[in-house]
């Protein structure tokens, strides 16, 4: 009677603890390499967003037990103990002919999740109602919220907002930060810090006293991002924080963990048998790149062109830094809207700190771009991206040099479908050809702050033209465009294009208004 009751226990406290922030590779350790290595689903996601059908303690004591005999089939074992997820958006039908505004409309419904009382899965519960992207993303994700939330705007959503607000707070307060996604195995990274402009899109329909509402978690990204600034000594990074060799404090992107991502398991398992890095680095390098956004991109190579010369760590990036400011000055104005002078001063000051660090950094006068910087071997980086774009989007660029980020983008990025995300193909989705939502609009508004409103323009034309000829064909809006052979389907990268698709959607939307289409 006893050990039957130790036995519950024991079980009790696995399914709590699968309930809060256990991953998959932790609870079931040998089964679940196993399951990943052999490709027993070939969306190496699918088994990391199952439901178990027993407690996990259950079902590796059966693992422990069936795998020796003979004939053993994971495959089926698999089937037996868990049931696969089903994808958002794909038993939705089309309807060409009602119009793209009505699809928009129709898939804030179809992507939309209510408040989560799910067992049993790697799902970190939210409180209140989301938009996840679509496809294979069964779950909200960070940075596509806010691009998501650009739609919402225009359909007046607010209520819809203000909840997907409301779920990052919660996370933010709960988890000390927003990760890529409300998994368990998300937990270790966050994803660009577009928050503070979430509050500020918000605001703007609450009054600007939300902006103190949400203070408090505002605070905690920071500290976040900013984790071991202050003992920093110059020349060395911890965490997300570099202190420069002038002594100024820049980020990078970085995650907590040395391991293979467990959604992409077997493609970081092979991917590490190609580097000549040490595995763990080469797996935080692979994580900080997911971290990014910008899964995978030239960008972050050494060589331009391989993943096994990942170096994400070793980089500045000029968009985290920009979105970094942008929170900066979000504080200093919550504080003056409080009343509290002395810490909107003190924001104040490490956002004028930060622009100046990232100005001496990261721009390129002679190529008129903004790069990122190596800080370990102290060189500009000569991989030029669309993040180029980011300065002008947070007013940080000058006059002078917004017209060269112009006319670079004109002459090299500019495509018949939108702006490319770099100037090179290498198979990865974030490079050529494949032209992204989130970075169009960014590019387009940040060319509308300094009255390049033509070019600007031209880029919002293209991309509306493109994403309505998609859904004139297929009926679909998707992740991502070929914008360089606009007739032909994006690809590239980990997994098939997917369809949906929040931010797709939402800044489809928010263009098609904006330039009254």
């Amino acid at each position: 009677m006893k050990r039957l009751l130790l036995i519950l226990i024991s079980i009790c406290c696995s399914v709590l603890a699968f309930a809060q922030t256990e991953t998959p590779a932790q609870l079931y350790p040998g089964l679940f390499e196993a399951v990943q290595m052999q490709q027993i689903f070939p969306d190496g996601k699918t088994f990391v967003d199952v439901s178990a059908r027993q407690p996990p303690a259950v079902i590796l004591k059966a693992y422990q037990v069936e795998k020796s005999k003979l004939g053993f089939n994971l495959k089926a074992f698999v089937k037996e103990y868990f049931s696969a997820p089903t994808e958002n958006s794909t038993q939705y039908q089309s309807d060409i002919k009602g119009g793209i505004r009505k699809h928009i409309d129709t898939l804030w419904t179809v992507l939309q999740h209510v408040a989560d009382t799910v067992k049993g899965t790697t799902l970190l519960p939210l409180p209140h109602a989301y938009i996840v992207p679509g496809g294979r993303f069964r779950e909200v994700y960070y940075w596509d919220s806010y691009f998501t939330m650009l739609g919402l705007e225009e359909a007046r959503q607010f209520v819809l907002i203000e909840s997907v607000v409301k779920n990052f707070a919660y996370l933010i307060d709960k988890h000390g930060h927003i990760p890529n996604g409300n998994r368990t195995y998300y937990l270790t990274r966050s994803q660009p810090p577009f928050f503070a402009l979430m509050v500020q899109l918000l605001a703007k329909h609450k009054g600007v006293k939300t902006l103190t509402t949400y203070q408090s978690q505002l605070i905690k990204e920071y500290q976040y991002w900013m984790q071991g600034s202050e003992a920093l000594k110059a020349g060395k990074a911890y965490a997300h924080v570099v202190r420069m060799a002038d002594g100024s404090l820049l980020n990078r992107y970085w995650d907590a963990s040395t391991q293979p991502r467990e959604e992409s398991y077997r493609e970081d398992v092979l991917a590490a048998r190609q580097t000549k890095q040490n595995k763990a680095e080469f797996y935080r390098n692979i994580r900080a790149a997911a971290e990014s956004g910008w899964d995978f991109s030239s960008r972050w190579m050494a060589d331009g062109k391989s993943l096994a010369t990942l170096q994400t760590t070793s980089l500045i990036p000029v968009d985290l830094n920009c979105l970094l400011y942008n929170l900066e000055t979000t504080l200093a104005q919550s504080f003056e809207i409080s009343g509290n002078q002395q810490s909107a001063a003190l924001y104040r000051s490490k956002a004028a700190k930060r622009k100046a660090a990232l100005l001496k950094y990261c721009w390129n006068s002679k190529a008129g771009c903004f790069y990122d910087y190596n800080w370990q071997q102290k060189t500009i980086s000569n991989q030029a991206s669309i993040a180029t774009a980011y300065p002008l989007f947070f007013n940080i660029a000058s006059n002078a040099q917004a017209k060269q980020v112009a006319a670079l983008i004109e002459a090299k990025f500019l495509q018949p479908g939108g702006v490319a995300t770099t100037l090179k193909g290498t198979g990865q989705q974030w490079d050529q050809p494949n032209g992204w939502a989130p970075l169009q609009y960014i590019t387009i508004v940040g060319l509308r702050n300094y009255k390049h409103k033509d070019l600007a323009q031209t880029i919002a034309s293209r991309w509306i033209k493109l994403n309505l000829n998609t859904f004139n064909q297929t009926g679909k809006l998707v992740e991502k465009y070929d914008i360089q052979h606009i007739n032909a389907k994006a690809g590239g990268g980990e997994y098939p294009l997917q369809d949906g698709f929040g931010w797709t959607n939402g800044v489809l939307l928010k263009l098609m208004n904006m330039y009254k289409h």
